[in-house]
């Protein structure tokens, strides 16, 4: 069993998508882009915003890019995602069974501090979420090994102790960079398939699975 239990949080502990996509319709309605099916934006989840941000308008231009995402946050994110943002059903209880047999579970995400800590809170997860580091706490997002790097020196992790879950390759990868373990699960766009390639202690189609490791 490992002490520490790093996760993602879009489509590793929680289903944003919905919240995710009607922020990006209205976004792009009222600003004049045309609209983006759903799959195409759903392949976006995880990725560094900016970056997804860009991918979905076409935009070339860093100022509008940052405008857009500025106003993704304050018109329609701020408003709609939290109550779109639906814990898987399994989350919770794999948190607590991991808090209960002495480990310590965090979060590292693209996604902002502010905005993973108001879903913790909605779903009554306080006392099982020992630490987060969002976007906002490093200069380069995933798959940089940054967050992960300095969550472990933050609460005296040590790496070879820690394992990370994600449901994406950015995951994987930001695994590989790190120097430290990492288990992916199925519950996002990114098939079983695709980790073949990137080291992992194991493939789940489901969270529950972490208390098979023990």
């Amino acid at each position: 069993m490992y002490s520490a239990y790093i996760f993602d949080f879009d489509y590793t502990l929680v289903n944003s998508e919905e919240g995710i996509a009607m922020c990006f319709d209205m976004l792009f309605a009222d600003e004049g882009y045309a609209p983006v099916p759903r799959p195409e934006i759903y392949a976006t989840i995880g990725m560094p915003m900016y970056e997804a941000m860009a991918k979905l308008t076409g935009e070339k231009n860093s100022e509008r890019i940052l405008e857009l995402i500025h106003l993704y946050k304050i018109r329609y994110s701020d408003f709609y995602m939290v109550s779109n943002t639906h814990l898987y059903e399994d989350a919770k209880s794999t948190l607590q069974f991991l808090t209960e047999k002495g480990a310590s579970c965090y979060i590292v995400s693209s996604k902002t501090r502010s905005r993973i800590q108001e879903t913790i809170v909605k779903e009554n997860l306080t006392a099982f979420i020992h630490g987060i580091i969002g976007v906002e706490d490093v200069q380069t997002p995933k798959p940089s090994p940054e967050g992960i790097k300095l969550l472990c020196r933050r609460y005296n992790i040590v790496p070879n102790a820690c394992l990370y879950i994600g449901d994406s390759t950015i995951d994987a990868q930001t695994a590989v960079n790190s120097g430290i373990d990492f288990a992916a699960v199925t519950t996002g766009v990114t098939p079983a398939t695709a980790f073949a390639n990137f080291p992992h202690i194991k493939i789940m189609q489901h969270l529950q699975e972490l208390t098979t490791l023990l």
